[in-house]
C-alpha cells in the first residue's frame, strides 16, 4: 500500500510528458509518413531542401525559405505537423 501511494505521489508531482525533452518525436516507425511526403511539404511551403534527416525521432528539413534565408524545420513524422521552425 505504501509503495502504491509513493508511485501515485510521484506521478502527481511529475505529470506525464513533463520529463520528456521538447522537440522530440515518439512515433512508431510503422506510423511514419514517407520521406517523399516531407519533401512535398517543403515544396508546398516554397522551401528549397538541402537535406532531410532524422533527429530525435523527428524529420528535420535543412534548407532555405522563399527569401533565401537558411531554415531548419522539425516535422512530426506521422502527422507532418511542424514541431519547430528556426532561422539559422
Amino acid at each position: 500500500m505504501r509503495k502504491t501511494l509513493t508511485i501515485i505521489g510521484v506521478l502527481l508531482v511529475f505529470p506525464a510528458g513533463g520529463a520528456l525533452a521538447d522537440g522530440d518525436c515518439f512515433v512508431p516507425m510503422a506510423e511514419w509518413q514517407p520521406r517523399d511526403a516531407v519533401a512535398q511539404l517543403a515544396e508546398d511551403n516554397g522551401w528549397t531542401v538541402r537535406r532531410i534527416k532524422i533527429d530525435d525521432g523527428c524529420y528535420e528539413i535543412d534548407g532555405r525559405d522563399q527569401q533565401g534565408r537558411s531554415i531548419e524545420v522539425t516535422v512530426d513524422p506521422s502527422t507532418l505537423e511542424i514541431v519547430n521552425f528556426e532561422y539559422e
